[in-house]
Formats: C-alpha cells, structure tokens, sequence
C-alpha cells in the first residue's frame, strides 16, 4: 500500500530543489552574458525633467536640468520646446554632453541670445599635445543633432560656440533668428554638415573674430540670411572648407546693406589657407553691390605692404551667378580660381585689385541665352585687374560679354602671363591692356560675332611696356596706342 502522505511531501522536495536550480542556472547565464547598453529611459529625454513641448509653456528651466543632470545624452522627443533664455552647456561642469533630436523637436528661441551656448575652456591649437586632460574627459565633441531652432525675439540666435573642442553640428534647422551659428573667441575643430540654415536676419555661419584652425562646412543649404551666408570677419582663421553647400541670396535685396554669400574681411585679424569647392552660390544681383564671394584679406589698412597681404585660397569647381560680381577679391596673395562655372555678373564676373600671385584657369564664363530673361542682357560679365603683379590667366573660356571696356581688362599692373584663352563674341574688345607692363599674351582665340562692330577690337595696348603678344589668332585688329612703348607682337 502506497503511503500518500510520503510521496506528497517527495515531491514537494523534487519542486523546491527545481526551482533553486533554476534560479542558480540563471544567475550563471546571465554572468556568461555581456551588460546590454542601457537604453534612453524617459528621464534622459527633457520630458523626463519636466519639458511640457507645447509650444506654449516655457521649458527653458527642465532643458537646462537635463543639462546639468550631466546625463551626457539629452534626446528631445517631437514637440515644440518654448525657451526663454539661453540654455548653457559649460562642458567642464557637465561632462561630455549631446543634443540630439530626430528631426521632429522644434526649439522656439523666445529671448535673446542663442538658443544653446556651448562652453568649454579649450586655449590650446589643433595639436594633441596642446589640449589638456580636462578637455579629453569633460570636453570633447560636443554634438548638436537633429533639432530645429526657430527664432521668435529680434535678437534670439541658433547656437553660439565658445572655447570648444570637436563641436559638430548635424543635421539642424536655424531659421528666422538673428544669426544661425555663431563661432566666437576661440574654437578648434568644427564640423557642420547637413544643416539648413535659412532666412535669418544676420549670418548664416558667422566666424566672429574668432580664434579658429581647422573647420568644415558640408553639405549645408545656406539660404535669405541678410547679411551673409558663410561670414569671416577679423580673428585669426585658418583651415577653412566650405564644400558642397547650396549658398544663395544672402544679402538682403534691395536697398540692404552689401554683403556676399561667402565673405572673407581680415580686418584686424588674419584670415588664410580657405577652399571654396563643388558648391552652387547665387542671388541676387537686385542688392547693392552684392557678390557671391568677396574677399578682403588685408589686416591693416593703415599699413599696407605686400607681405602683408593673406590668402593661400583656392575657389574650384563651383557654379556662380546672378549677383553685381561673381569674385571680388582685395588685398589677397596666393589664390587660385579654377574650374567654376560662371554666369551673370552684372557689374563683373571676376574682380580682382591690389593682390598678387592669382591664378585664374580652366573656368568658363558663358552668356547662355537660356538665362537672358529679365534684365539679364544688361550683365556686362567682365573679368578686371588692377594694380595686380604675378598673375597667371591661362584656358579660360569667354563667351559673350557686355558693354565693358573689355572681356578681359588688366589695369595698372605687371607680370601677367595671359595664355591659351578662347574669347568669343567679345563685344568693343577681347583684352585690353592699360598700363601694364612686363606681361605676355600669347596663344589665345579671339572673335567677333558681330562683324560689323565699329571700332572693335581683339587686343588694345595702351602705354605700359615692355609686353609681348605672340601665337595669337584674332578676329580684329591689334590696336597700339602711340604712346605704348616695347611692344614686341607676333
């Protein structure tokens, strides 16, 4: 006879030393198995630290706590995030720190000032061994991500920048503040890519007497900032790449103040070794003096010497139109303007004074009939130089001009090697040479479209001396003033 009470109190036993089992097992699993990273909990997003996001209520204190909570990583859901004052990041305080949206969060920047200052206390150069311990574990790369500013006060800004290192900024909206991005006193390292900035009423990228080596600006849409696109002015800057941006209409329009979409101004300062590549940089000409890049490098205009002269730019492969000059460059040594694509220069394409050892090659300077509706006839499209010394201009193509001087006019200036260009349909005349000497023209096309052009002509000498044309195939005459002496022409 089977004893039930004995077998029930058995298998009771047989339970309890299962389940310890079990519970041993699975503490020896889950040793065997790697930490899972820890994913954003509620309280790393603003939500979590008391942001509302209704665009009504002011979330200015919760996103400064989740700063401040040195979390390091502050998602912002999708909201409208109503600030009042700037929300700061001092990265020595906070430890490395991110902002990060997906594209959804909006920040209405409802005070003056930027929406986010971010500040470390960086004083070294772009050298490893110039950066200290403190901005390696708290500082570095500081990341704005994914978020939109808008601006809703007269003097409300994106995002200011000062003392950092690595800050990189992606993918963000500024639109409708004063300035976008504001780099001021010293920075090293700054990334910006994939970000619209877009009618705001200062700058859209503005390097304000700041401190700054080594930034880059990628794949940006720059666009209706009234007083410029991408700004240098003063400071001490150097390694600067603005690459594969749409930069357009930064200047305002009628009656505005002059500005240009890419504007480099020494001022004070120093500003060289910059590129300029592979963008479309436009609009609009209807603004007094506008330009689609004007650069000015002299450092002190009270005391001017060659030497003092900045630049060491290149400006490549671009495409240039509509504005009253394409290129406007002052004061500058060592640039080179190769392979651009450029249209409608009202008052010039190319502008060039008082700057020494310039290369312009390989561009093309087009009338296309397709862009002639409006006003557009009225583009005189020259290329000028004045008071200029050690110049190459070699295989540049020139089809169509206005009523200009010249296609092509060198003013005052010496050492020009001018060699291997196409110039078609050239209007009164295809170069002009006033006052220069030591210079050579040699091996360059020059026709007419009009042949019944009075007074035209493909190459005008007037004094200078000392110049030699050679090689040369013209479709005018060869005009010599009297007063022109040494001219040996082939």
């Amino acid at each position: 006879m089977i004893n039930i009470r004995t077998t029930l109190r058995d298998r009771s036993l047989l339970l309890l030393v299962f389940a310890m089992l079990q519970v041993n097992l699975g503490g020896v699993a889950n040793a065997q198995q790697p930490a899972q990273q820890e994913r954003p909990s509620d309280k790393q997003t603003v939500r979590g630290f008391g942001a509302i996001g209704d665009g009504v209520a002011d979330d200015t204190a919760a996103i400064q706590r989740a700063v401040d909570s040195r979390v390091g990583s502050i998602h912002f859901p999708k909201g409208k995030y109503r600030i009042t004052r700037p929300v700061v990041v001092d990265l020595e305080l906070v430890g490395p720190t991110s902002l990060v949206g997906d594209g959804t969060p909006q920040v209405i920047m409802a005070g003056a000032g930027p929406a986010f200052r971010i500040v470390g206390t960086h004083g070294g150069t772009a050298a490893p061994h110039t950066v200290q311990d403190n901005v390696w574990e708290n500082q570095r790369t500081p990341m704005i991500d994914g978020i939109e500013i808008v601006g809703a006060h007269e003097h409300a800004c994106g995002i200011e920048a000062d003392g950092t290192m690595q800050l990189t900024v992606s993918r963000v909206v500024v639109r409708r503040a004063l300035h976008g991005i504001h780099l001021v006193n010293r920075n090293r390292n700054v990334v910006l890519s994939d970000c619209h900035l877009y009618e705001n009423r200062g700058v859209g990228v503005f390097y304000d007497n700041v401190n700054l080596h080594q930034s880059n600006i990628v794949g940006c849409h720059i666009s209706y900032n009234e007083q410029g696109g991408v700004v240098i002015r003063g400071g001490d800057v150097r390694n600067v790449h603005i690459g594969t941006c749409d930069i357009e209409g930064n200047m305002g329009g009628q009656g505005s103040q002059p500005a240009a979409n890419v504007l480099l101004v020494s001022g004070e300062g120093s500003i060289g070794e910059v590129a300029i590549v592979g963008c479309t940089i436009q609009h609009t000409h209807d603004a007094p003096n506008s330009a689609n890049i004007r650069i000015d490098a002299n450092s002190n205009p009270q005391e001017f010497t060659p030497e003092r002269r900045h630049g060491n730019i290149t400006i490549a492969n671009n495409i240039l139109s509509d504005v009253q000059y394409n290129i406007d460059i002052k004061n500058a040594r060592g640039v080179a303007i190769t392979g651009n694509t450029i249209w409608k220069g009202y008052t010039a394409n190319v502008q060039v004074a008082d700057s020494r050892s310039i290369v312009m090659s390989g561009n093309v300077f087009d009338r296309n009939p397709r862009y002639l509706y409006g006003d557009a006839s009225s583009a005189k499209l020259a290329i000028t130089f004045e008071r200029c010394d050690g110049c190459t201009i070699s295989a540049n193509h020139i089809d169509g001009v206005g009523t200009g001087a010249a296609a092509m006019v060198i003013r005052n200036s010496r050492h020009f090697n001018i060699a291997n260009c196409t110039i078609l349909d050239c209007g009164n005349c295809g170069i002009l040479l006033d006052n220069v000497s030591r210079s050579r023209v040699s091996d360059c096309l020059i026709g007419h479209l009009d042949e019944e052009a009075e007074h035209a002509a493909s190459i005008r000498v007037v004094g200078g001396q000392e110049n030699q044309l050679a090689n040369n195939l013209l479709g005018y005459d060869l005009q010599i003033s009297d007063v022109t002496t040494n001219v040996t022409a082939d």
